[in-house]
């Protein structure tokens, strides 16, 4: 069996995260860093604003059961691709929207994807996703995993996150675990 790597950032990792596991033939998310400047960041650091990382999650998933079309196809719809450096009440540049592409068949499915899902107008404005390559991958502290799932009762976790797994859910129950 092959799997094939995908990393995304769209707000705050424990949203994508939470999400991301329920996608049929995804076999691994993990939380973390990547997009910025600073050797082995700490989630410190990185919310800082300073180090030039993302929040990210790197999902590992079997492309015979999904394919990373149908990936990015989630991430447009459980995040505003629209708002440079926020989602929602987090704000800065750890929280932007981007895609980190493994390699040059992901960054040109990437680059398609968001010119047809802007032109789809399902966000209002222009899209202002980076899509660029990755370069290193920085995994989050083990405190950042599951997170949604160990925290069910944390008021981010009911506000924020419990009502994009719904509505993910709703939207995309034909691929859902």
């Amino acid at each position: 069996m092959r799997y094939e790597k995908a990393t995304l950032g769209g707000g705050c990792f424990w949203c994508l995260e939470a999400i991301y596991k329920r996608v049929r033939g995804v076999v691994k998310v993990v939380p973390g860093y990547a997009g910025g400047h600073v050797p082995n960041p700490t989630y410190e650091m990185v919310k800082s604003g300073t180090t030039g990382h993302a929040e990210v999650v790197q999902i590992t998933y079997d492309p015979d059961v999904i394919t990373y079309g149908e990936l990015l196809e989630v991430f447009w719809h459980i995040h505003d691709p629209t708002t440079p450096n926020r989602q929602g009440n987090d704000i800065g540049p750890q929280y932007r929207s981007i895609i980190l592409y493994h390699n040059e068949e992901q960054r040109r499915i990437a680059e398609e994807s968001k010119r047809i899902h802007e032109e789809m107008g399902i966000w209002p404005g222009k899209f202002v996703t980076e899509i660029v390559p990755l370069r290193e991958f920085y995994e989050a502290e083990e405190y950042h995993h599951n997170y949604y799932e160990r925290h069910p009762e944390n008021p981010y976790c009911q506000i924020v996150i419990a009502p994009k797994v719904r509505k993910f859910l709703a939207k995309f129950s034909l691929i859902v675990k």
